[in-house]
C-alpha cells in the first residue's frame, strides 16, 4: 500500500466495538429483561452462531438460504410463494401497493390499526389510497356488520370504492376470532374484494389459539409475518401470496429501496427464531396473565390483557402513567414503561414483572394514606371512545 492510499486508509479505518463491548451487551440484555416499551428482543449468541453458517449468496440473484427459507414461510402459511423484507412496515405496504391496481381506490381497516396509525402515513403516500377506518361496534374486533355498513361498493362517483379490506391479528395483542374472518373473507371475496392480513405477530395467535398458521392465513390473499416482533430475529418480515402476486411485489421491494444482497444471515436468524423461540410464547402469555392480575388486585383498571399485551389505567388508584414510569426509572435495576401499554417478550425477566407490580402498589399506598378515594364512575349516555395507547414522553 503506497503511502497515499494509507493515508486513505487511515481516514476510513474505525473500531466501533467499546473496550468493554461483552460486559456492555449483558447489560444490554438486562435492560430488554426489565423493559416492557415493546417485544422485540436480543438475540441470542446461538442465534449469532446459526446464522452465522448461512449461505454467501446474493439475494438480487441467488441466495440459497434466503430461498429456502422463504419457501418454508409460503409452506407453513398455505400460500405460493413468500419474500423477505427488512420490515413489516415494508411488507404491509408493499402488499397494499402490490393489490390496488389502479384508482379511485380505498383500503379499509380497524380504526387502531398499524397500517393507519404507525406506519408514518404509508397507505396514501406509497398507494395514494384513502383509508376507510372503521371503529368496532363491539370494542373488541371487527364484524361482518361493521364492514358492511362502511364499505363502498358500486360505481358512486362521490366515493372511493374499496378494494382491499386489510385486517390485523393479533391487534393491541388481542386475538381475532377465526369464524369472524373467514365470514367478512367469504363476504370480501364474494364483491371482488381482496383480503390482507398484518399478522406481525400472528405467532401468538397460533400459541394462545393452537391453529396452524395454515389455518390462520388461508381467508387472505396475502399476509405480512414478523421474524423480530414476538419471536426475537434482529431483522425482518416476510410476505406471502400467490406466485404472481409476489413477482409483482419483489418488482415493488426494489422500488421501495429493499433489495438486499448478502440476505442469508438474516434469514437464518429468522429461522432459528421461528424453530427455537415459537414454544417459549405460552410461557409469555402465562406472564402477561400474572402481571394482568397483579394490577387488578391493586385496583387499576385493565382495558384489553391477551396474549403479550397489557393495557391498564392508573387513575382509579390515584396514580398517574408520569409518576410509574418516573418511579419505575429511578430502581436500582431500571424498568422502562412507556405509558398504558405493558408488552411482554421472550426475554421479560419474572423479577422484572414483580419489580414493576411493587412499584405501582407501593404508589397506590401512598395514595391511599394521602387521603385519595376513587372517584365515582361518570354516566354517559351513548359510548364514548379513547384511545387505550397512552404514551408518556420520557
Amino acid at each position: 500500500m503506497d503511502a497515499v492510499t494509507a493515508q486513505v486508509h487511515e481516514e476510513l479505518k474505525v473500531d466501533i466495538l467499546t473496550l468493554t463491548q461483552d460486559e456492555d451487551n449483558k447489560r444490554g440484555f438486562e435492560e430488554v429483561s426489565r423493559s416492557f416499551i415493546c417485544d422485540p428482543s436480543v438475540p441470542t449468541p446461538d442465534m449469532f452462531l446459526y446464522a452465522s453458517k448461512a449461505s454467501l449468496g446474493d439475494a438480487v440473484y441467488h441466495e440459497p438460504t434466503t430461498l429456502a427459507f422463504e419457501a418454508h414461510v409460503a409452506k407453513v402459511t398455505g400460500k405460493e410463494d413468500a419474500l423477505f423484507l427488512p420490515s413489516g412496515t415494508m411488507s404491509n405496504q408493499i402488499a397494499l401497493r402490490t393489490h390496488l391496481k389502479q384508482p379511485p381506490y380505498a383500503v379499509l381497516c380497524d380504526h387502531r390499526s398499524h397500517i393507519v396509525r404507525y406506519e408514518a402515513g404509508g397507505t396514501a403516500f406509497h398507494s395514494g389510497a384513502h383509508s376507510q377506518m372503521v371503529i368496532p361496534s363491539n370494542g373488541h374486533h371487527l364484524t361482518l356488520e361493521d364492514i358492511e355498513q362502511e364499505i363502498v361498493l358500486g360505481t358512486d362517483l362521490h366515493s372511493s370504492p374499496t378494494q382491499v379490506i386489510s385486517l390485523e391479528n393479533t391487534l393491541n395483542g388481542t386475538v381475532f376470532p377465526q369464524d369472524e374472518i373467514i365470514r367478512i373473507s367469504e363476504y370480501a371475496h364474494s364483491n371482488g374484494v381482496k383480503m390482507h392480513l398484518d399478522g406481525a405477530r400472528i405467532w401468538h395467535v397460533a400459541a394462545e389459539t393452537g391453529k396452524s398458521v395454515r389455518e390462520l392465513c388461508t381467508p387472505f390473499d396475502s399476509v405480512s409475518l414478523c421474524f423480530s416482533k414476538g419471536l426475537g430475529a434482529p431483522i425482518g418480515s416476510c410476505l406471502v401470496g400467490t406466485k404472481e402476486f409476489i413477482a409483482k411485489a419483489r418488482w415493488f421491494r426494489k422500488l421501495f429501496g429493499g433489495g438486499m444482497r448478502q440476505t442469508g444471515f438474516m434469514t437464518a436468524a429468522a429461522a432459528y427464531a421461528l424453530t427455537h423461540h415459537f414454544p417459549l410464547l405460552a410461557g409469555v402469555h402465562a406472564l402477561t396473565k400474572k402481571l394482568e392480575a397483579g394490577l387488578r388486585e391493586i385496583g387499576a383498571d385493565i382495558s384489553s390483557a391477551e396474549t403479550c399485551m397489557v393495557f391498564f389505567d392508573p387513575s382509579p388508584i390515584g396514580v398517574s402513567y408520569k409518576e410509574i414510569v418516573a418511579r419505575a426509572a429511578a430502581l436500582p435495576s431500571p424498568i422502562k414503561v412507556g405509558g398504558s401499554r405493558l408488552v411482554v417478550h421472550i426475554q421479560t425477566s419474572p423479577q422484572a414483572v414483580e419489580d414493576f407490580l411493587t412499584v405501582v402498589r407501593e404508589l397506590a399506598q401512598e395514595k391511599k394514606v394521602a387521603g385519595f378515594v376513587k372517584p365515582e364512575v361518570p354516566q354517559t349516555n351513548g359510548r364514548s371512545y379513547k384511545n387505550m395507547y397512552v404514551k408518556v414522553k420520557a
